[in-house]
C-alpha cells in the first residue's frame, strides 16, 4: 500500500512539472500594435538594441519580449498565445524581407541565450 502511495506521489509531481512546463507566456502584452512599431525605425531600433542588449529597454513590454523571445523563436512558440505566434510570425516576415542581416544576428543572439540557459 505504500508502495502504490508513492507512486501515485511521483505521478502526480510528474504531471505537475509537464503542467507547468507547458504554461503560456503572460498575454498581458498581446494586445501591441507590432507592425507600429517595426514600421518606426526609432522604436524599432530600441526594440531591436533592448533585445540585442546594445540599450537599456525603455518599455515593460520591451522587457518582456525580450525575456520571452529566444525560448518562444527556439521552441517555435510552444508557450506562446495565439497572438503572440502572430506577433512573432509578424517580426519573422518583417526581419526576413527587410532587415535580414538584423535578422540573422537576433537568431545568433537568441541561440547564444539559449545555449547559456541550458548551461545554467
Amino acid at each position: 500500500m505504500a508502495r502504490l502511495s508513492y507512486i501515485l506521489t511521483f505521478i502526480s509531481i510528474a504531471l505537475m512539472c509537464v503542467l507547468a512546463e507547458e504554461k503560456l507566456y503572460s498575454d498581458q502584452y498581446d494586445d501591441i500594435d507590432v507592425m507600429k512599431i517595426l514600421e518606426n525605425e526609432k522604436l524599432r531600433k530600441q526594440y531591436y538594441n533592448c533585445y540585442m542588449d546594445k540599450e537599456p529597454c525603455v518599455t515593460a513590454d520591451a522587457k518582456f519580449f525580450k525575456e520571452i523571445f529566444s525560448e518562444a523563436l527556439q521552441s517555435n512558440c510552444k508557450r506562446c498565445t495565439e497572438k503572440q505566434k502572430d506577433i512573432l510570425n509578424l517580426i519573422v516576415d518583417w526581419y526576413t524581407k527587410n532587415k535580414p542581416d538584423e535578422w540573422e544576428a537576433l537568431v545568433a543572439k537568441s541561440l547564444e541565450d539559449m545555449k547559456k540557459k541550458n548551461a545554467n
